[in-house]
């Protein structure tokens, strides 16, 4: 995907966002003016909206990664490091992937 198109992406979830938020805020009213809560009713709509919520943080992550020219974020503190890097700049945890060394086949 490139990146207009999650540029459009996060625009997208972000109007859809603040529609969600708007509607929540005002099921919550209208349930309070006639003083009758329904939970269920709420819970699937703030579920829906914490699922928005969610893929668009994720979208701008990827933004935020490409226009820095970052290779990842450091999976304990969040930080951009860039490729090659060993360890994070910030919190110093080991950047690497640890894993064992196999055997060759046939040795």
């Amino acid at each position: 995907m490139s990146g207009s198109d999650l540029e459009m992406r996060r625009d997208r979830l972000a109007r859809e966002l603040a529609e969600l938020q708007w509607d929540l805020g005002g099921l919550v009213y209208e349930m309070a003016i006639r003083d009758h809560f329904r939970l269920d009713v709420l819970a699937r709509h703030a579920a829906k909206l914490q699922q928005v919520d969610a893929e668009l943080a994720e979208v701008e992550r990827i933004l935020k990664l490409d226009q820095a020219g970052a290779a990842g974020a450091c999976g304990s503190c969040g930080a951009l490091y860039s490729r090659g890097s060993v360890f994070c700049w910030q919190c110093g945890k080991d950047l690497m992937a640890h894993g064992t060394v196999g055997t060759v086949a046939g040795s």
